[in-house]
Formats: C-alpha cells, structure tokens, sequence
C-alpha cells in the first residue's frame, strides 16, 4: 500500500513565510528556511514553496530561498509561483528543488505542461489548480484567486493529466485559511478523474481533516500551513492520529 504523504506549505512573500485566508489578510509566519529545517526533522515526506505573489508582481521566484532551503533539509520539496519557462524550471531545479509547480502560466500556455514534461520528466512537473465553488460548481481562478477562468476544476484537472503532469496540486480557495477541513467533494472527484497523484489543499484544522481527506476522498498526500506554522498540532501528531486509525504514513 502507498503511503499517504503530509506536506507543509511555506507561502512566501519578500522572503518570509506568510500565511492568511483565501490568499488575503496575510500575516507573518516565520522564516522560510528555519521553518523548512524544522519540518524536515519533525517528519514532514515533502516541502513545498510558494511564491504567493510572484505572478501578481511578475518576478521570478526567489532563487537564493529555494538554494538555502535546499542546503538545510533533506527530503524532496517543490516550488512554485511564476514559473512560465524552461530556463526558469532549469536555474530552480539548479537550486535544488525537486519539483516545480505551474499555474496560471499553465492556464495561459497549456502547452507549457507538455514542454517542461519533455525537457525534465513529469515526476518533477505539479500543476496547482486553485478551485472555488461558484454557485454550486467548481471553477478555477487565475491570478492568486483574483481571476475567474470559467474552466470546471475537473475538466482542467483531466486535461494537465493528458498533456504531461506528473501531479496535480489542488487548492479549495474557498476553504483556504479557514481550518474547517479539505473540500471532500472536489479533492474526491478530481482524485478519481485524473490517473496520477493529487495533493489536497486548503482547510486543514485537525488530524481528523487529514483522515477525511485520505479515506473519503482518496487524495494521495495533504498540504497544510497555518497549522504547523502557530503550532495548532504537529506533523507527528498528525501522522499519530493517522496509524492510530489504519491509514499508512512513513
């Protein structure tokens, strides 16, 4: 049986990491690289790394947090956050990550999924859907939530699938920051829609949120922030609480 996989975020602006609700209200959490050190040592399987407003802002992901995170942990991380080019999935696999996350590039270029799978494998290319529910459906918003796109999650989610994503980052914007749990509904369709891993995202405020999102909605590995970051529970105590009730973590 695969193991399920805990992920910290570590959303960072101007070199800190910060956290707030639905991509707003953000406050300071902390400093990405000790943070990052930190979750490597307390049993975090993976990192990731957000350049929140890199696209908003159009700069580059900051290149020099990626290389110090690299250098303080040792388990696999992916980073994100105004990606759009080869050379730019080049000089931050350079740095060390692992993965690179695609977004709103991906959404204006889908062939750009195609291309970075081609030129650096699909184990390394996430595409990070942000979803939100819009009366009564799931559309994808562009832009750090500030542009509706009028794709159903789903049927975008299936088409990253075809051109060459190795995983699939979803985000619930409407559950983002609010610590009221994963949204089930949309994690568990795109998770039986697409035939490669999903990362569930946004609305992590227990232990028992991660069971549900395992169990009910079959995603493959979870992503949680505010959480780990004010110190509400801990990944151990997350990974406790998930053998406890029969789910396999490392």
């Amino acid at each position: 049986m695969l193991t399920k996989r805990i992920i910290p975020c570590l959303d960072i602006k101007n070199g800190r990491t910060v956290k707030g609700v639905s991509f707003d209200n953000l406050r300071d959490a902390g400093d990405p690289v000790e943070l990052a050190a930190r979750y490597s040592e307390h049993g975090a399987d993976e990192l990731t790394l957000l350049d929140i407003t890199a696209t908003l802002e159009a700069r580059a992901t900051f290149v020099q947090v990626v290389e110090e995170v690299a250098a303080a942990i040792s388990i696999p991380f992916t980073v994100g956050g105004g990606i759009s080019s080869e050379q730019q999935v080049e000089l931050l696999l350079s740095a060390g990550a692992d993965k690179v996350s695609v977004n709103t590039a991906a959404l204006l270029d889908p062939g750009l999924i195609t291309r970075l799978s081609n030129a650096f494998g699909n184990q390394c290319v996430v595409v990070a859907i942000d979803a939100k529910l819009q009366q009564g459906r799931w559309e994808v918003v562009s832009h750090a939530g500030t542009r509706p796109t009028g794709l159903p999650a789903i049927g975008w989610a299936r088409q990253c699938c075809d051109l060459g994503a190795g995983e699939i980052l979803l985000t619930s914007f409407t559950a983002d920051g609010t610590r009221g749990g994963f949204s089930l509904d949309i994690t568990g369709e795109v998770a039986r829609g697409v035939s490669i891993p999903v990362v569930a995202s946004g609305g992590a405020g227990s232990p028992a949120h991660f069971f549900d999102v395992f169990t009910l909605a079959g995603a493959d590995a979870a992503l949680a922030a505010g959480i780990f970051h004010y110190g509400m529970v801990s990944i151990g105590q997350v990974k406790a609480y998930l053998k406890k009730y029969g789910v396999g973590v490392r």
